[in-house]
């Protein structure tokens, strides 16, 4: 998440009033920035939530928010600007006017839902490319497996997007559903926008995806997977699998790859490790210094593919949403 996003996570955790006294304390400039992303943003995932919260103050809130609004958004800066809240107020206004299908964001998933599952998936793809991803991903589990797969590769092919094409899409829904705005030239999908609505969704949807995608692009998967699995999320698997992993990683892997990561991660790693192995491994991590950051980051991958290698052959288990799965008698 970027800067301006987090702190709209952490705003829109607070109260109001709170949230507008923090808020005064930064420029102008800022302001317009984090409101316009409060107002673009629809809910908040839990886990996104708790992974800002962590940041933020190391602290876990125990439930989630709903999310922001425009009204939101302006609350917090008349509050926080007073009588200068007037020019950021038409700035947010006109930007988040302006976000393609951006009258979507009112309106129930399941709704939106029914209008859009009998549209061609170039259709579906590029309406769900200006979607948030939690939103997305409740209507792509609504639809069919195979126009999943469809929809899918293309919001992963698409790169820009004609103004027109938008325009046109957007008047087909006009009359059925809500006004609708008009947009410039924009950026619209990749395999981000991919990665983060199957971050989200159900593990049998995700798998099921990639598994099909995999059959026709093999690289275009490995490429969506590793933007859904990073080195920081190994520390949300339990003592059992990070064992596992410890059996198939060498010392001198976790000593570059931890060199860069967060105490968390650091600890959840040495905890699973032998006090020997531990110290071995603290020693190793001390004698080897200042390394370059390229050096960090490439092992971290290194061993991100083989997280997700001893997935594949059911060793461990990714578990994206960072919930316990039910079991069955």
């Amino acid at each position: 998440m970027s800067d301006v996003r987090k702190a709209a996570v952490v705003l829109m955790t607070l109260p109001e009033e709170e949230a507008a006294v923090v808020l005064s304390k930064l420029s102008a400039k800022e302001v317009e920035q984090v409101s316009i992303e409060i107002a673009r943003t629809k809910r908040i995932t839990p886990m996104e939530q708790d992974a800002t919260i962590r940041e933020f103050a190391n602290t876990s809130p125990t439930s989630s928010t709903e999310g922001g609004s425009l009204d939101l958004a302006k609350n917090l800066v008349k509050k926080a600007l007073g009588s200068d809240a007037g020019q950021a107020l038409d700035n947010i206004r006109q930007t988040i006017e302006a976000l393609p299908f951006g009258f979507l964001r009112t309106v129930d998933s399941q709704n939106v839902l029914t209008y859009v599952i009998d549209e061609h998936p170039q259709t579906i793809a590029l309406i769900m490319s200006y979607l948030p991803a939690t939103y997305g991903s409740e209507i792509l589990a609504g639809l069919p497996p195979d126009r999943q797969l469809q929809v899918v590769r293309r919001m992963a092919t698409m790169s820009q997007t004609n103004p027109e094409i938008i325009r046109e899409v957007e008047k087909g829904l006009e009359g059925r559903m809500s006004n609708v705005v008009s947009q410039s030239f924009q950026n619209a999908g990749g395999v981000e926008s991919v990665a983060e609505m199957l971050n989200v969704s159900e593990r049998s949807t995700e798998r099921t995806i990639l598994e099909q995608l995999a059959e026709e692009d093999p690289n275009l998967v490995e490429e969506i997977r590793r933007l859904m699995f990073v080195f920081e999320d190994i520390a949300k698997f339990s003592g059992k699998d990070i064992q596992t992993m410890l059996k198939h990683i060498e010392t001198s892997q976790w000593a570059l790859a931890l060199k860069g990561a967060s105490e968390e991660l650091k600890d959840k790693v040495l905890s699973n490790l032998s006090q020997r192995a531990g110290d071995m491994l603290r020693e190793e991590m001390e004698y080897m210094g200042a390394v370059k950051i390229s050096a960090v980051e490439a092992e971290q991958q290194r061993i991100v593919d083989i997280v997700r290698s001893l997935e594949d052959a059911g060793e461990i288990e990714i578990n994206a949403t960072d919930e316990e799965e039910q079991l069955v008698q």
